[in-house]
């Protein structure tokens, strides 16, 4: 609780001068009670209650000193007045080299986990998915459904498409959705753990088409330094691994990123990929307006009606009870 003038609590200085000028003036009758009242008869012990009519008055102006201090609580609400999201389109490679397990359970899932969680911090922001292999597919147009986004995010796996690597499609694809979009800030984030070995847009090409619509696009290499292990079969069929080498196009995913204004990141291990993304997050933030709304409760009336009631019983214990002991 709070109070809205608390200034009137200067005016409580004047109860103790009311009290001091109360037993001044009846210093006869009240300066002091006897013990040898305790032995008189009722009536005698209950002209000494007149103070309580006193105390009541003295009650009821402090309850109205209260009053006036305005006392109330508040509770703040917040809205978010003007929402001024980006519309980002995911690319994610879903070639059979993101199976490889440097990154824990495997590159591919553990990308999803992440862009998940990126997704869901992206509440006011427009996002979409692509996957590519040899061959590019929209998984999820542009949407603010991020729970549709995400359930297709954890659909996804290898051996829907043809295998390969077409970055310069996926680059194509992802364009081709945000090039009508009228948002402020347009990117691609591309996710890929190899080099551009099919499709029939080199990547290059693509990066210069979204420069022309205004879009970034950042690009992340995925995958350990040198070799990774890779699960597969042995001839007799048991589950063994192979170090097969990482082939990451660095260079062509930094001219991807520098051509169209954005940067270029590599990852090596999970904890990395994870601070990349919060890396894009920053870069790339979104405007929104928050208001703030107070309800305010006012609590004087309580106060009031407190006072008036002591005000009430002095007068009618006045009139009545107390008025027969004199």
């Amino acid at each position: 609780m709070n109070f809205l003038n608390p200034f009137f609590f200067w005016l409580l200085l004047i109860v103790p001068l009311i009290i001091v000028f109360y037993f001044y003036t009846n210093k006869i009758k009240y300066s002091r009670i006897p013990f040898s009242l305790l032995y008189n008869d009722l009536s005698s012990l209950k002209s000494y209650f007149f103070i309580s009519l006193f105390i009541l008055r003295l009650i009821a102006i402090v309850l109205i000193i209260i009053a006036l201090a305005r006392p109330q609580t508040q509770s703040v609400s917040e809205d978010s007045l003007k929402r001024e999201g980006i519309d980002i389109m995911i690319a994610m490679d879903v070639s059979s080299s993101m199976l490889a397990e440097d990154f824990k359970p495997n590159r591919l899932d553990a990308a999803k986990e992440l862009a998940i969680d990126f997704i869901k911090r992206r509440k006011n922001d427009r996002i979409g998915l692509v996957t590519y292999a040899s061959e590019s597919f929209t998984q999820c147009p542009l949407t603010t459904d991020h729970d549709i986004l995400i359930n297709m995010m954890k659909g996804i796996k290898t051996g829907l498409l043809t295998d390969g690597t077409a970055i310069g499609l996926g680059i194509g694809n992802c364009v081709n959705r945000l090039k009508d979009s009228k948002a402020k800030s347009k990117i691609i984030i591309l996710l890929t753990d190899g080099e551009n070995n099919s499709g029939a847009i080199d990547p290059i090409t693509a990066a210069d088409m979204a420069r022309e619509f205004n879009i970034k696009t950042y690009t992340i290499g995925v995958g350990s330094y040198g070799t990774a292990p890779y699960p597969g079969k042995d001839i007799f069929g048991r589950s063994v691994y192979y170090d097969v080498p990482s082939n990451i196009d660095e260079n062509m995913l930094q001219v991807v990123a520098d051509t169209t204004g954005a940067v270029y990141f590599r990852a090596d291990k999970k904890s990395e990929l994870a601070r990349v993304y919060n890396e894009i997050e920053r870069l790339e933030k979104t405007e929104v307006e928050e208001i703030k709304f107070y309800n305010v409760i006012e609590h004087y009336f309580i106060f009031c009606l407190f006072a008036f009631l002591c005000f009430l019983l002095e007068i009618i214990l006045d009139y009545t009870v107390f008025k027969r002991i004199v």
